[in-house]
């Protein structure tokens, strides 16, 4: 007699025809199933999806990219705006990702939606692939029936956020690999050709001038200690990393990276553009402003910013006006603070934002650029130097042995 498979456990959440929140876990058949089961016990189903389904996903490794993000946005706001049905969208859609990550997570919200919850609770249940700022701009958008609208500003949202990350990356990575290429060649000197001219010196008994013993000397100290100062190196990235993470680690990194010279300034100007985009965006879509500020202060991206909006969403809630918060907080140049006082008092502070955000956005393309012209000559000149400088040290007693060989 074959064993009857046992149906599967579904996680739901609800409202009671009393307004109370319900919650729970229950077999049922399938998600429709379930809704039904639910609205009988007059019970309105706000999530239901199917248990450890959404752990099981993202231990494979499944990760959405921004860019892809960003293209389903667009696509997603242009089938609203052209009326076809919001189940008949995400199914569409989700047929035609190439991400497998990406299309079980748009087939679970398309059940969800089916099952009878609304596409932001929905979202929501997902939140390393939809995050605050994306659930709650739909939530404002269906709340207000203009969801192809606010579809349209996430899609732009997400597409600069994705160009002013490749303006970070461009800013921090490229200089951290070159000083990473020239650590490498010159331990890989010292460590393998150095010794050979030791040797070599040896057996002649030359003598060695100051530059050439402080070489062989590191190259000495290299050869014995090169496992200790790999594994100290990997020590020190850990011990990194755990500092970082931890909240007054964080702060005081993130504050020292804004007083670096040139480099600070670039990330000062990354910093703030994203706060004025994060912020123009969750206000124009209808977030309210309380919430608008913790959702941008969460994605700031830098400690110093986030404190400062967070004390500027407190200040708010005590009567005072965002323009001077931010002021005081000596994080924003006079520019900001004085169109954001401006966008207060004309009751167009999105407006202003966007402006911050591009005319910032503008000024990060110049920086990072001006950053990268004047970095490169720069790296290859302490590259040839430290290169440079341990191949003349070498030929130095060479030089003198030639002399000496010629008088005689």
């Amino acid at each position: 007699m074959l064993k009857e498979k046992s149906m599967p456990v579904y996680l739901y959440r609800g409202r009671s025809r009393a307004g109370t929140e319900v919650r729970g876990q229950r077999q049922a058949a399938s998600r429709q199933a379930l809704a039904n089961m639910l609205r009988r016990e007059q019970v309105k189903p706000l999530m239901i999806k199917e248990k450890g389904r959404q752990r099981a996903l993202f231990r494979s490794g499944g990760r959405v990219k921004p860019k892809e993000l960003a293209v389903f946005t667009r696509q997603f706001s242009v089938m609203i705006d052209a009326g076809l049905p919001l189940v008949q969208c995400l199914e569409s859609l989700g047929q035609q990702q190439e991400n497998r990550a990406f299309q079980s997570v748009l087939q679970t919200v398309r059940e969800d939606v089916e099952s009878g919850a609304s596409l932001a609770s929905a979202l929501e249940q997902h939140p390393r692939v939809f995050d605050p700022l994306y659930s709650s701009m739909v939530a404002a958008g269906e709340a207000g029936g203009i969801l192809d609208t606010i579809l349209r500003r996430l899609s732009t949202y997400i597409e600069k956020a994705v160009k002013l990350k490749r303006a970070v990356v461009s800013a921090m990575v490229y200089p951290a690999v070159v000083m990473a290429v020239a650590l490498a060649i010159v331990l890989l000197i010292l460590w393998k050709v150095v010794p050979v001219f030791a040797t070599l010196f040896a057996s002649l008994q030359a003598a060695l001038p100051w530059p050439t013993q402080v070489v062989i000397a590191a190259s000495h100290l290299v050869g014995h200690s090169i496992p200790f100062l790999l594994i100290g190196g990997f020590g020190l990235g850990y011990a990194f990393r755990r500092y970082y993470a931890t909240p007054g680690g964080r702060r005081t990194l993130d504050r020292a990276l804004l007083k670096i010279p040139i480099l600070g300034g670039v990330m000062r100007k990354i910093a703030i553009s994203r706060f004025s985009r994060t912020l123009a965006t969750l206000l124009s879509g209808g977030v309210p402003i309380l919430e608008s500020l913790a959702i941008t202060a969460r994605t700031a991206g830098n400690a110093v910013v986030e404190e400062a909006v967070f004390k500027t969403r407190s200040a708010i809630q005590e009567g005072k006006a965002m323009a001077e918060t931010l002021r005081d907080s000596q994080v924003f140049p006079p520019i900001v603070t004085q169109m954001v006082g401006v966008g207060e008092q004309t009751g167009g502070l999105d407006t202003m934002l966007t402006k911050l955000a591009e005319f910032y956005e503008d000024e990060v393309d110049a920086a990072v650029s001006d950053l990268l012209t004047a970095l490169e000559p720069l790296l290859i000149l302490l590259l040839g130097l430290l290169v440079g400088g341990i191949v003349i040290s070498m030929y130095l007693p060479l030089f003198s042995l030639i002399a000496k060989l010629s008088v005689v």
